[in-house]
């Protein structure tokens, strides 16, 4: 109630209503893709460092920002052959040359009473790329993790084509389309 009075005074007096940090709570937050390889199988990975800034306002999501910086030297797949050859070819991620990869959101639109479409830029190497994905409420509220604040669950899954920013080596006999998906647990800074 007192978040609607606080609300209701903001608006009379002009002013927009602010948006709050929220923070990722990483031991329970990922970013994993899949790979087809040769057509014989699929192999898994992820980005064990990331940071993510998401400035929300529960009442107006749609000025909601969100920026996600991943460290590119940070891939696992669980074969350290593989990923250093992902990891350092000039024809793959190159980090040496390029050691972020960067999501910053141009617009957030609410499309259900739980879930938002996001659309922003997606930079890998020197590419920047428009991307757009739902992103769905898991759950919401309290949980033996969050210290007593309110957390958020959510969950989003796209497709990344990677040789849109390129990094076409093998494809498509190493599938140039990445499933991805985001697992996250948010709660305010404060």
């Amino acid at each position: 109630m007192r978040a609607i009075l606080v609300m209701a005074m903001l608006l009379l007096a002009g002013l927009p209503a602010r948006a709050e940090r929220y923070l990722v709570d990483h031991d329970h937050s990922a970013i994993t893709f899949s790979v087809e390889h040769l057509g014989f199988t699929t192999f898994h990975g992820r980005f064990r460092t990331w940071r993510a800034e998401i400035d929300l306002d529960l009442e107006d999501i749609e000025n909601a920002r969100v920026r996600v910086e991943i460290e590119a030297d940070s891939l696992d797949t669980g074969s350290k052959t593989r990923d250093d050859n992902t990891r350092y070819a000039t024809e793959l991620l190159d980090v040496r040359r390029h050691p972020l990869i960067t999501f910053i959101s141009r617009r957030v639109e609410l499309t259900s009473a739980e879930s938002v479409r996001i659309t922003g830029d997606l930079t890998i190497k020197t590419v920047t790329r428009p991307l757009s994905f739902d992103v769905r409420l898991r759950a919401r509220g309290v949980n033996p993790f969050t210290r007593g604040k309110e957390a958020l669950g959510l969950i989003a899954r796209f497709d990344i084509d990677r040789t849109a920013f390129g990094i076409g080596f093998a494809a498509p006999a190493v599938a140039g389309i990445l499933p991805v998906r985001v697992d996250l647990m948010i709660l305010p800074a404060d």
